[in-house]
């Protein structure tokens, strides 16, 4: 296990992102990251810290743009608990894969979320701002080259901070997710995560992937944060 975790697997490839792959499986695994990300992402924690305290001008919501949405359960998440605060809080959720943004534009409409199937450079081209960018688990798919386009693309996007969270490689968290993910069946949640896992930095290495002003901070305990803050 130690040798599995010594080096990055970055070219091993997951299912999901397969243009192939089983629909139904995929369907499901959309399905199934909500209660993951609730459980495992440390999210909740970031959202506390990070976006509930962003300070906006007058009564206008804090705006967030999660870049690699997915299915959409992570925006879904921050609405509710910001609607259980009293947070005025609006959400924006992308994704160039036509099947994820597909499965998030179908949830039930909610107030304060729109998700749409597009690229970040898209939106730096609409000249967009938000007061937070964010993303989870994004960065262990990217190439060097779109590492760096996303993280050029979030300085010019995030009016506030830019907040990557993903996951930390260790044989512990592979073990770990090995077990708890046992009881997620008939999707690629199991053996994409441990695929994820592999592909993962450690804090050293996406320290030093990442440009200057840009810092790696612990989010929970197998999560990390490519974190950059204005000011």
């Amino acid at each position: 296990m130690g040798i599995l975790m010594h080096q990055r697997a970055a070219g091993a490839t997951e299912k999901m992102d397969l243009p192939d792959c089983d629909p139904r499986l995929l369907e499901n695994t959309y399905r199934q990251f909500g209660i993951i990300n609730r459980a495992l992402s440390g999210w909740r924690r970031l959202y506390v810290k990070e976006v509930r305290t962003v300070v906006r001008d007058g009564r206008r919501p804090v705006t967030v743009l999660d870049i690699g949405c997915g299915g959409g359960d992570l925006a879904v998440m921050l609405s509710r608990w910001a609607a259980r605060d009293g947070t005025p809080l609006h959400i924006t959720g992308i994704d160039p894969d036509p099947r994820a943004a597909s499965f998030a534009l179908r949830r039930p409409p909610a107030p304060g979320i729109e998700f749409r199937q597009a690229h970040s450079g898209d939106l730096v081209g609409e000249g967009r701002k938000f007061d937070v960018v964010i993303s989870n688990h994004v960065l262990h798919h990217l190439v060097p080259e779109e590492l760096q386009q996303l993280l050029k693309h979030s300085e010019i996007l995030a009016a506030d901070k830019a907040l990557h969270n993903d996951l930390v490689r260790s044989p512990a968290a592979f073990a770990l997710f090995s077990v708890a993910a046992l009881p997620f069946r008939h999707s690629f949640i199991r053996g994409d995560g441990l695929t994820s896992i592999r592909r993962s930095y450690k804090p050293a290495e996406l320290s030093a992937a990442a440009p200057p002003g840009w810092t790696v901070e612990r989010s929970s305990a197998f999560h990390q944060v490519l974190a950059y803050r204005r000011g």
